[in-house]
């Protein structure tokens, strides 16, 4: 029975004595594994061992196995630094941050056993992108590429789009480095875009595998709201505004003009004002428009002063020649009537008065006639002094006419030419003295409309 029991003892003490005997301390951390590009996770491990010599071996039953695979020497108290490789397995699902076990065997069969911990990714998982922030008088912007882990990417291609911009890029990331980039932007390419956050994408490809990543461009708030003003014209006054919004935002636009009672009655709008005020003389006009980013809008006003301008100018001229006509010591009035002729001819009664506004002397009165008509010896009035019928010219001699003395002289004329629309007769000028000096008045000219008619008509 103490022999049995002596065996027994000896069975259970002899694995403890002959037992692997190691010291397992993990130097690398943060390992990862990618599934995508079916790349190993490699671990640094220390190994001491404490044993007698022995060859260890390495292996797992997590992913396709681990390397190395062959054994490795150790010496009694030697230390070595291994290196394990542990290879995906296919159509993995885990992913996220994983323990999992490991042995180390000695020759003898007896192992220990230790754990390992390595984050299972996506690509799209390795990398962070992001840019600085900008806002619409930017003119470049920051952007970078971020290596998120502790895994070294080489020839990595990158393809970065955005409302803002679109650039290429090849890379090579250490592990944890950030890749950084400046753009030029144009603002033609985002001028109409509101203020906010936008979407910043990256296509990356590495051994053929490509992944889509996205970050974000905060479009800071920026107000810009831009005024111009022209004008141009004398007599059709015009005037531009036009506002432009080079900001981010919707801009409240309010826009007042200040017209007086005379300059609105010849003034238009486009478009139309929103409100009209009135204060006293004074007529304003308002605009209250919203902008969205990256348009304008625009207001014209236009001021005809060609009515008032020949109104004035009108009113002008009437004014200088009444005055004119006021500063004439002998105002002189012509007039024609019709006269029915026996033989049917085309007569006219000319009248002419003449009245002294102050007293004048050796006043002469002459009138001239138009080529076509004939004088009819037939005189009514003052007789005239002379008569040239080649000359077509009639005169009266007066000595003197005292202040609103008056004479009057009418003759008749004829055509045996029909006469047809509107038949003129020149003014008639008097030529006189006052004071000494020479001076002279001149009538206004007399108009008559005629119809041209045959002579059996008449008769």
């Amino acid at each position: 029975m103490k022999q049995i029991f002596g065996i027994l003892l000896a069975l259970l003490i002899l694995p403890a004595v002959f037992a692997v005997n190691l010291d397992v301390e993990k130097i690398s951390e943060k390992e990862v594994l990618i599934i995508d590009l079916d790349q190993p996770a490699q671990f640094l491990i220390s190994v001491t061992n404490n044993g007698a010599t022995d060859d260890l071996s390495f292996y797992t039953f997590f992913g396709e196995g681990l390397s190395p695979v062959e054994p490795i020497s150790f010496l009694k108290g030697e230390t070595k630094n291994v290196t394990l490789t542990v290879y995906p397995r296919e159509n993995m699902n885990i992913r996220g941050p994983t323990n999992f076990n490991y042995f180390i065997q000695g020759k003898d069969r007896s192992e220990i056993e230790e754990k390992l911990n390595v984050n299972i990714i996506e690509l799209k998982d390795a990398f962070e992108v992001g840019s600085s922030s900008i806002d619409p008088e930017s003119s470049t912007l920051k952007i970078y590429i971020k290596n998120k882990v502790n895994f070294n990417f080489e020839n990595v291609n990158v393809k970065f789009s955005s409302p803002f911009f679109n650039l290429g890029k090849e890379v090579s990331l250490k592990p944890y480095e950030t890749e950084e980039y400046t753009v030029d932007i144009n603002k033609e390419d985002f001028n109409k875009l509101m203020a906010g956050f936008y979407t910043l994408k990256a296509k990356v490809e590495v051994s053929d595998v490509n992944a889509d990543i996205e970050g974000k461009i905060e479009f800071v708030e920026k107000d810009l709201l831009k005024t111009e003003s022209k004008n141009y014209g004398l007599i059709i006054s015009t005037k531009i505004i036009k506002k432009t919004n080079d900001g981010n935002t919707i801009q409240d636009s309010e826009t007042t003009i200040k017209k007086n009672i005379i300059s609105r009655l010849f003034t238009t709008f486009s478009p139309e004002p929103d409100s009209i005020d009135r204060e006293g003389a004074k007529v304003y006009y308002t605009w209250t428009q919203k902008i969205a980013p990256g348009e304008y809008n625009e207001i014209v006003v236009k001021t005809n002063w060609l009515l008032p301008f020949l109104i004035i100018l009108f009113l002008i001229s009437s004014i200088y020649f009444a005055r004119k006509y006021s500063e004439q010591k002998i105002s002189l009035r012509k007039r024609v009537t019709f006269v029915k002729a026996k033989g049917g001819e085309f007569a006219l009664k000319v009248t002419i008065i003449a009245e002294a506004r102050e007293f004048v002397e050796k006043i002469k009165i002459v009138d001239r006639l138009p080529p076509l008509v004939q004088i009819y010896e037939r005189f009514g009035g003052e007789l005239p002094d002379r008569i040239s019928k080649d000359k077509k010219r009639l005169e009266w001699d007066f000595d003197y006419l005292d202040k609103g003395e008056r004479r009057v002289m009418s003759y008749v004329v004829y055509s045996k030419v029909g006469v047809l629309g509107r038949f003129a007769l020149p003014g008639t000028t008097a030529y006189f003295e006052q004071e000494g000096k020479q001076k002279q008045a001149t009538s206004n000219k007399a108009f008559f409309l005629a119809e041209q008619k045959s002579r059996s008509q008449l008769e």
